[in-house]
């Protein structure tokens, strides 16, 4: 064996020797504070914890005269109650008259004068639903109903202005929303494009105006109904006097456009309406002007096609232009009774009714156009 190789075989033991004393020794710990905080040695009573001095002792058991007497701040209860009526004052011919102050505005509630608080008058966008009656009774396929009925609409439609939302609603039996609120003309042309063939034979008016005026007790802004319908209700589950009060209650203004005039003067003439048919009629026009009066609306019965350019145009107007009056009522009781509401124009060093001139100095017969009324909210419990 060469000497070399005795010599390195000799030294192998040694090495190994070495590496495992080393080994037991371990890594040395660095020098320094732990990060760790020591523990306090545990009192006699290990399970509660030292209470700090700085903070309040929170209770176990909850005490109502603790709570009443310790509780700190303060609180507030606000109730308002604020009224506001559109109001619009139009000239003999449907015209708005702007510019009428403030002070010559007087608002009776039950009978008591209010205070006016808040004032206003501009144009604004309206949100309108077209509630338009399509049956077999009076619009069966190409009668003189049915165009009557497609010439008002489209000619309604023609007139809104760009930022108009209207929907499109047509009933017989039941109601159908043809089109929803939309600024979007095509859409409502394609709405409108539905009226050709009537299903059924009844026209329940009542209804359909009473679950449109609920959908629309939510929207903000100007908003109305426009009815065109002869008037005439068939087989309602809502009466009369229940459609009347639900529609004061939601306060959505009504505006009557009232088909088959000329068709009823025609028969009449001819004999061929007969009493009953003639005090339906008659009937259905007094109703449709309760529903217009009471709500701040206004009704019409056109005779010729060429009427219904200027009707229109003073419906849209009436929507546009109003005058917005606020007050806090008197009457401050929650009993959710209805109260009559009574607006009139007066000379307030004079308090008699207001005297309104054109340019030329001439006198002018004008009307107020407001809601009959409204529901006091009742108190909540």
């Amino acid at each position: 064996m060469k000497p070399w190789l005795k010599l390195f075989l000799l030294c192998i033991p040694v090495m190994i020797v070495t590496i495992v004393v080393e080994g037991q020794d371990g890594p040395i710990n660095p020098s320094g504070p732990t990060v760790a905080k020591p523990r306090k040695p545990p009192t006699d009573d290990s399970s509660t914890p030292p209470a700090d001095s700085t903070q309040p002792k929170i209770p176990s058991v909850f005490n109502k005269k603790n709570a009443e007497t310790n509780l700190e701040g303060p609180s507030f209860h606000v109730e308002s109650n604020v009224v506001t009526v559109d109001v619009a004052v139009l000239d003999n011919k449907g015209r708005f008259i702007p510019n009428i102050p403030k002070g010559n505005f007087r608002i009776m509630e039950d009978g008591v004068p209010q205070k006016l608080t808040n004032f206003s008058m501009g144009e604004a966008p309206t949100t309108i639903s077209m509630v338009i009656e399509f049956s077999g009774k009076f619009q069966q396929y190409y009668s003189g109903g049915w165009f009557q009925t497609l010439q008002a609409t489209y000619g309604f439609v023609s007139m809104l202005k760009p930022v108009d939302y209207v929907a499109v609603i047509a009933y017989d039996m039941r109601s159908e929303i043809l089109s929803d609120f939309t600024t979007d003309r095509s859409k409502t042309q394609e709405a409108l494009s539905r009226l050709r063939i009537p299903a059924f034979h009844e026209c329940n008016l009542f209804d359909a105006v009473t679950d449109t005026a609920d959908r629309m007790t939510s929207i903000e802004g100007r908003k109305a109904i426009l009815l065109i319908a002869s008037g005439i209700d068939t087989f309602s589950k809502q009466t009369f006097d229940q459609c009347r009060k639900k529609l004061q209650e939601d306060g959505v203004p009504i505006y009557f456009f009232g088909l088959l005039q000329m068709q009823r003067e025609m028969a009449d003439a001819r004999g061929r309406m007969g009493p009953v048919a003639n005090l339906d009629f008659l009937q259905a026009d007094n109703e449709m002007r309760t529903f217009a009066k009471e709500t701040g609306g206004m009704a019409f019965f056109p005779r010729f096609q060429g009427e219904y350019g200027q009707i229109f145009n003073d419906i849209l107007q009436s929507m546009r232009n109003q005058y917005s009056l606020g007050y806090q009522p008197t009457n401050g009781a929650r009993d959710g009774k209805f109260r009559k509401i009574k607006i009139d124009l007066v000379n307030p060093s004079t308090n008699e009714p207001l005297k309104v001139t054109d340019e030329k100095g001439k006198p002018i017969k004008y009307q107020v156009v407001a809601k009959a009324g409204y529901t006091a909210p009742r108190a909540v419990e």
